[in-house]
């Protein structure tokens, strides 16, 4: 790289690794740093002056160059005055500053006429890297199949139309265990590796954090960087001026931080995010008279913040008014009046049972007629179903479920509705004693002696204090190793205690505070004892989920010991014998309890008012679940999970994981990268750093790493990296390949009987410059075309001969030093090519266009039918999209033509 003092502000410079982001701007180029703005993508980039990979953009008298005023003129001469050059044209004088920020700066055909030729295997492996990216980051997968997660056809259903929404503000409830993590992270992963989001803060309870941080990095190779207060104040002492928020593009922090602090909440605000997420979102404390500091918190940030993803298990955790002020949370233009809220959700049965009809392959009766009244969009639906076009009956459900509105703000899948999760046993303990604590350890200290050496038990109570006197009771009673999860531990401790738990050969039992029910997984273990019982109906479905989780195999045993004639032991029995709630995870628990509160607190007092409470419990339990089941329960996981939809995205995913293809041209590219690759066993590997090309290679230690590219091993062995399209190396790999010259100028002789030829091939590339936040590669990525002429300037390019021959490395240097060839015929085939190029790109930018047309056409004729049935979409959501489409059009007739790499073909008899 060139000297500091090379580098001025204003200055013109291209990025080798990013060519798609057009000509840059040079804003600073000290303290060993340099700064560049590139205009045309809305990008901005800081790179080390040694690594940076830029190169000055210098047009020569003859070359064509664009100005922004559109205007097209040719370089004459070029003077430079304070490091700034200046082209002198027919049309005048053309600054630096004045040149086209989407100008394209290629000059293969420099080291083509320098003599400066790679192998002639370069060119194609170029090609291929061209290609592969291409469909790479035109696949609906990216961002979903680099994730090292079991392929869960809900999640990845949740995952892929979250992901795809240009606004995504969305509650995910799905119940404990179904992953509503994994469904947040493949989120971000997708938002991230597209470039739709590049500043997201994740909001958890302080125990999770680190939980948070490992999954992030383990599954889905984001690191995160911590932040508290002391970091904040490290971060301030070296520039005390500084927003701390503002040093970190991807930020993990427990929410009490924030909401404990008002100088570091303004400050997290005025970062500016693309994305928040906030898990447990049910203690987001609200009531119509008075909302907690989390809640403020969380309202504040969401209001500055295009992406909002709440996650709780629990929504109706603290009643209709708390799960009201969530998803005002996410719309609060539409979620404005809790009393018509409560209305609403009183009509979703009508609507439900239809959608049941019609999924069952029932005929639609005279309710759709009703239904679609005044509604374009149903009536045509409606009337594409009753002439029974292909496809017309998902459609038609598709549009009632929007109608209703439901599923576009908030995802709710339950285990009675996925099924295949394993049996819940209760095994409740009527014990007898004086002492209660004693009278339970000692019960505690007889399973343990029962139970195979090999179980692990989870032991949760309500307090620390609780939580402490018990395994202190078994140290003195038992051998048994414990372990200790409390609120007062630091988090590495409890971290620590955890994993210690995890290990097969360490603590036996791990001893629980209440929050030992929210957000760890110990599906590992099937054994929970219920030490006491909480309050709330939901922290006991809270507490079960740490073992009824995806990936549990065997039957849970959940042990509620209880000592008899007490008010312990109404709760057990009401629990259970009401509402059966070890067993399964009731409908309306929430709800049930709220209704019931006085009967129960009657009951707990007087054990005679017991047999009547499970009487009204059973009558309230039925009327509930049947009124949730009818409506808005039914139209969740109607909306919450289409099989159909995730089955396609599956089967896309695993073309990926299966391709062999891409196995081979991956060990070629690393081979080419300077990476030492050893084959261990089939689809896996040892690679070495070696001989590295470039530093900016990451996620490769220096003494090595074994990769798989097979899913279900790297699942099982979570030391070894799993390899996809979407994974760092192999992102760092393309890059490194394509962001240098290696291969962009090539010569090759091809033998062959027939007369002498001079050809020229061409690695076209179809580009868009625009900013990353419209993914505008969904349609038209960067495309490469293969163009091929002859001395003559004939188009060669359907030449299967040509396309398929063997070449041969030779020296070119007697072609080369043959004035008419390198002043004349060279320059007016790489001009034909450009010309073969522009006339074969624009059948390329039409079916860019064509689609990405079709698709948001579609989506914003959806959104304004919805917003005339009801305001659960908001004006916004269609004027952005409008204004989407409106850009992406713009962007992609703005396409340009790139000459990535060109090679010199010699034809003539073996000699």
């Amino acid at each position: 790289m060139p000297a500091t003092s090379t580098w001025k502000r204003g200055q013109r410079w291209v990025s080798d690794s990013e060519p798609e982001l057009g000509l840059g701007i040079i804003l600073d180029g000290s303290h060993g740093r340099v700064e560049i703005v590139f205009p045309a993508a809305g990008e901005q980039r800081c790179y080390a002056i040694d690594t940076a990979p830029l190169r000055r953009v210098k047009f020569q008298p003859g070359d064509r160059i664009t100005t922004h005023e559109g205007v097209e003129t040719t370089v004459d001469q070029v003077r430079e005055e304070f490091g700034l050059r200046i082209y002198q044209t027919p049309s005048g004088e053309v600054t630096e500053a004045q040149l086209a920020d989407s100008m394209c700066f290629s000059k293969p055909d420099e080291r083509l006429f320098g003599g400066k030729l790679d192998d002639p295997g370069e060119f194609d492996l170029r090609g291929e890297a061209l290609r592969r990216r291409a469909e790479m980051r035109r696949s609906p997968a990216r961002g979903l199949a680099g994730a090292r997660v079991d392929l869960i056809p809900h999640q990845l259903f949740i995952a892929d139309e979250v992901a795809n929404r240009l606004q995504p503000r969305v509650l995910l409830a799905d119940e404990v265990g179904l992953g509503k993590t994994i469904e947040a992270c493949l989120i971000l992963h997708r938002l991230l590796i597209t470039g739709r989001a590049s500043r997201v803060l994740i909001l958890v309870p302080e125990p999770l954090v680190h939980q948070w941080f490992v999954e992030l990095l383990r599954r889905f190779n984001l690191t995160f960087d911590l932040f508290d207060e002391e970091r904040c104040i490290a971060i301030e002492e070296g520039d005390p001026e500084t927003n701390p928020f503002l040093d970190s593009q991807l930020v993990l922090a427990p929410l009490d931080f924030l909401a404990d602090d008002e100088a570091r909440a303004t400050q997290a605000r005025e970062a500016g995010w693309d994305v928040l997420v906030v898990d447990e979102a049910h203690h987001l404390d609200w009531t119509p008279e008075e909302a907690g500091a989390n809640y403020e918190v969380v309202r504040t940030l969401a209001a500055r913040t295009e992406g909002l993803l709440l996650l709780t298990a629990t929504p109706q955790q603290l009643g209709p008014e708390g799960h009201f002020a969530r998803l005002q949370l996410l719309d609060p233009g539409r979620y404005r009046d809790l009393r018509q809220y409560r209305e609403e959700t009183r009509q979703y049965e009508e609507v439900a049972d239809l959608v049941d009809t019609l999924t069952k392959g029932g005929e639609a009766s005279e309710r759709l007629g009703a239904l679609t009244a005044g509604r374009p969009r149903l009536l045509k639906a409606a009337a594409d179903f009753l002439l029974e076009k292909e496809g017309s009956r998902e459609r038609l459900i598709q549009d009632l479920l929007d109608g209703c509105g439901i599923g576009r703000v908030m995802f709710r899948n339950t285990r009675a509705r996925l099924g295949g999760f394993p049996e819940r046993l209760p095994l409740l303990a009527a014990l007898k004693g004086d002492d209660e604590m004693a009278t339970k350890v000692a019960w505690l200290t007889s399973l343990l002696e029962k139970l195979p050496a090999e179980e692990k038990v989870l032991v949760i109570a309500k307090t620390r204090e609780l939580a402490e006197q018990i395994i202190e009771s078994l140290r003195d009673t038992t051998g048994s190793v414990a372990a200790l999860f409390h609120e007062d531990l630091t988090l590495i401790q409890r971290d620590r205690n955890a994993a210690f738990f995890a290990d097969e050969d360490g603590a036996r039992v791990l001893v629980c505070s209440e929050i030992g029910s929210e957000g760890r997984n110990f599906q590992f273990a099937r054994h929970l004892v219920l030490f006491d019982l909480p309050d709330n109906v939901d922290l006991l479905e809270q507490r079960i989920g740490r073992l009824d989780r995806i990936g549990q195999r065997g039957t849970i045993n959940i042990h509620v010991p209880y000592l008899k004639g007490t008010a312990e032991e109404t709760r057990v029995r009401w629990i259970h014998e009401g509402l059966d709630a070890f067993r399964s995870s009731p409908q309306g628990a929430a709800e049930i309890q709220r209704e019931l509160a006085d009967s129960l607190d009657e009951a707990l007092a007087n054990p005679k008012k017991l047999k009547p409470l499970l009487t009204e419990t059973e009558a309230c339990r039925a009327r509930i679940s049947e009124r949730l089941a009818r409506g808005q329960d039914r139209l969740l996981e109607h909306s919450s999970h289409r099989p159909e939809q995730a089955a396609k995205a599956i089967a896309t995913i695993k073309s990926w994981d299966d391709d062999a293809e891409f196995e081979d041209f991956l060990l070629r590219l690393f081979e080419h990268c300077g990476l030492h690759i050893e084959e261990l066993s089939r689809r896996r590997y040892f690679l070495l750093p070696g001989n590295l090309k470039s530093d900016a290679f990451p996620a490769l230690p220096n003494e090595g790493i074994t990769v798989t590219l097979d899913r279900q091993r790297a699942l099982e062995r979570e030391q070894e990296a799993f390899l996809t399209w979407d994974h760092p190396m192999t992102r760092a790999a393309l890059d490194l390949l394509l962001g240098s010259e290696a291969g962009n100028a090539s010569f090759g002789i091809w033998e062959s009987p027939s007369e002498k030829r001079m050809l020229l091939e061409a690695q076209v590339v179809v580009e868009c410059v625009a900013p990353a936040r419209l993914h505008v590669e969904r349609f038209l990525p960067p495309v490469p075309l293969r163009i091929a002429v002859d001395h003559t300037g004939g188009d060669q390019t359907g030449d299967a001969a040509l396309a398929s021959a063997k070449l041969r490395r030779g020296d070119p240097a007697s072609l080369l030093r043959n004035e008419a060839v390198k002043r004349k015929v060279l320059p007016t085939m790489l001009e034909r090519v450009r010309d073969l190029g522009t006339e074969a790109s624009r059948a390329v930018i039409e079916s860019a266009l064509q689609t990405m047309h079709a698709q948001l056409d579609s989506e914003i004729s959806r959104l304004k039918d919805l917003a005339a049935m009801n305001d659960h979409v908001r004006p916004q959501e269609v004027d952005a999209l409008v204004a989407r489409e409106q850009e992406l059009a713009a962007a992609i007739k703005s396409a340009r033509v790139r000459i990535d790499a060109v090679r010199l073909v010699w034809k003539a008899p073996a000699v």
